[in-house]
């Protein structure tokens, strides 16, 4: 007899009851998926429909809209400071917006008719909005005195946000329309007139000092946190610029992380493009007997031994090193006092920087320069203590003279380059000019000096 695995019948019925299974089990979690899938999205549903019930049932919260009453406010200032009698001094007038008043209605005119911002408009109804005067003297209080937007608001009448836009505003259109003017090279004349100031310093061919500073930046995003700190642990912006004797700024080179020194600032800095591309004016002068045709910069110890730089003598020894580093350290603080004057005058610059575009950082300092390049030329006369009716060529007895023919093109060849690279780093040079201006000084100020 045979057992029943070897029937063959059995094995259909038990293959057949297999399949049927495997069918039951795939219908089975096909419909527990869609039944998952169904819930999830009834859910969904039923949520955003009770969210958006209750967002409908909610009060909607309104702008507050506050009656500042902005005429007054224009009348206010304008019978603060712009009348025929003003309440205010002169005085009080150049303390408080850091310029003379001459010089800021010059530049609210020009801002009001160029400027579509700075011109008075009219709203809906009819009433006439905040007038140039105002929009103007709210940037300059933000600048001068570095304080939060909102603190001109109870006096001139305008909200905090639009007293950001004025002060950004602001910074746009004075690097527009001044920027030019007041951040350009030398001209002849300036040339002229910084040659003839450095010969009277006892120093023949300088046309000015370079130094760094640093602004320090509060809202600095944390991922920049490391490139921007060092020293005292607060993340800094550095400003790189060259000052003469009346505290302009010729040169300013702005947005290197306060990590690098002045050296590594030195490396990413234009301030020697022209030089290198041809396109600066050659300078002659003689010292001690001996002729040079490259105008350089005073500088303190850590740049290098150039050919552009005159550094001090640490460690002097003798009455002539003693007194050429007294002469060179004391004419070197133009560019620092430049910078305290750019700080007392703007406070902004001094206190940490609270925006968090480092382009708008840039834009901020960079019109603060021009305006107080704009102030120095407008007090200029004022405070002037020399006589620069001997500053044309082939009169007075200046050695250091402006070469009348100069190269006004780019090199030609990557030689040429090379070559006024080589010019501007020559160590020798710089020994030998060093050297040169310790003897002239002595000439200079050393009899007078012993008399004393």
């Amino acid at each position: 007899m045979a057992s029943s695995s070897n029937n063959p019948n059995d094995n259909t019925e038990d293959n057949q009851n297999d399949g049927y299974g495997e069918q039951n089990m795939e219908m089975g979690n096909y419909m527990g998926k869609r039944f998952e899938q169904y819930f999830q999205q009834s859910f969904q549903n039923m949520f955003n429909s009770y969210g958006e019930d209750q967002e409908s049932s909610r009060p909607k919260q309104r702008r507050a809209y506050v009656e500042r009453d902005r005429q007054e406010g224009h009348n206010r200032l304008w019978n603060d400071y712009f009348s025929d009698i003003p309440t205010y001094p002169t005085t009080y007038f150049r303390r408080r917006f850091r310029m003379n008043k001459s010089l800021f209605v010059r530049i609210v005119e020009k801002l009001s008719n160029e400027v579509r911002f700075f011109r008075q408009k009219r709203d809906a109804l009819g009433k006439p909005g905040l007038s140039a005067l105002q929009k103007c003297t709210a940037a300059i209080r933000l600048l001068a005195y570095g304080a939060a937007a909102d603190t001109v608001d109870e006096y001139l009448r305008l909200g905090e946000t639009t007293a950001r836009s004025c002060l950004e505003n602001f910074v746009d259109s004075i690097i527009t329309l001044y920027g030019d003017e007041y951040l350009r090279r030398p001209t002849q004349e300036d040339l002229n007139r910084l040659l003839y100031v450095g010969e009277e310093h006892g120093f023949p061919g300088m046309i000015g000092s370079i130094d760094c500073m640093h602004w320090e930046w509060k809202n600095c995003p944390t991922a920049w946190k490391g490139q921007y700190t060092r020293g005292t642990g607060k993340p800094t912006i550095v400003l790189e610029a060259v000052a003469s004797y009346d505290l302009w700024i010729w040169h300013a080179f702005f947005g290197s992380p306060g990590t690098l020194n002045d050296i590594n600032v030195l490396d990413r800095s234009p301030v020697f493009d022209d030089i290198l591309q041809g396109r600066a004016q050659e300078v002659n002068f003689s010292v001690n007997g001996r002729h040079y045709n490259l105008a350089y910069y005073l500088t303190d110890g850590i740049y290098p031994n150039w050919a552009a730089f005159i550094k001090s003598i640490p460690l002097p020894q003798g009455e002539k090193a003693t007194l050429f580093a007294e002469r060179q350290e004391s004419v070197r603080k133009d560019v620092e006092r430049a910078f305290g004057v750019l700080q007392s005058r703007f406070a902004i610059v001094k206190n940490p920087a609270l925006f968090w575009d480092k382009a708008k950082i840039g834009k901020i300092i960079r019109a603060c320069i021009i305006l107080h390049n704009m102030i120095v030329e407008d007090e200029r006369d004022a405070r002037m203590q020399y006589n620069f009716s001997e500053f044309q060529q082939g009169e007075g007895t200046s050695s250091s003279q402006e070469a009348q023919s100069y190269s006004t093109t780019m090199a030609t060849n990557i030689r040429n380059l090379m070559d006024n690279r080589l010019r501007v780093r020559d160590k020798k040079i710089h020994d030998r000019l060093q050297a040169d201006l310790l003897e002239h000084i002595w000439q200079k100020f050393g009899f007078t000096q012993n008399i004393t």
